[in-house]
């Protein structure tokens, strides 16, 4: 593990999408997917529903954006959405299985090109939505400041 993992989000307990405190959460766990990956299981659930039967479009974008985020986290760099394009190709029905997956395409000093899928946990996995993403590295020194900055 590199140094920059050991800097942990100070909300990473209580984070929408990850955080396993957050009571109306979605308690996702990522999980690094080769050298500049990662990778999530999620089941649409009935709480994160939007029109009747299906998954809130914005729960399907946060599941990108955070895909995102630890997939430049498990380079061990600390990383903050700058800019997406997404896709939604298909409705996702409330307790879909799906698997949400990121990656990284390239980097130019603190600029991350990167990608993230959401696809159908069945054995085609046709993919549901997508983003292109351009990720902002931040150094430690940004990092510190915000949770100095930030509220308990």
């Amino acid at each position: 593990m590199r140094a920059a993992l050991q800097l942990r989000p100070k909300n990473e307990r209580t984070c929408y999408i990850c955080g396993p405190d957050n009571p109306g959460g979605l308690h996702v766990s990522f999980a690094a997917d080769g050298p500049y990956g990662s990778r999530a299981l999620y089941t649409a659930r009935a709480e994160h529903e939007g029109w009747p039967g299906l998954l809130h479009g914005g729960v399907t974008f946060a599941l990108m954006d955070e895909a995102l985020g630890w997939a430049v986290y498990f380079q061990g760099l600390l990383g903050v959405t700058a800019k997406t394009e997404a896709r939604f190709r298909q409705p996702i029905p409330i307790g879909m299985k799906l698997v949400v997956k990121a990656w990284t395409v390239s980097r130019r000093r603190r600029i991350v090109m990167a990608r993230a899928e959401i696809r159908v946990d069945a054995r085609d996995e046709p993919l549901v939505a997508e983003a292109d993403a351009t990720m902002y590295v931040q150094d430690s020194e940004q990092f510190d400041s915000a949770h100095k900055n930030s509220p308990s």
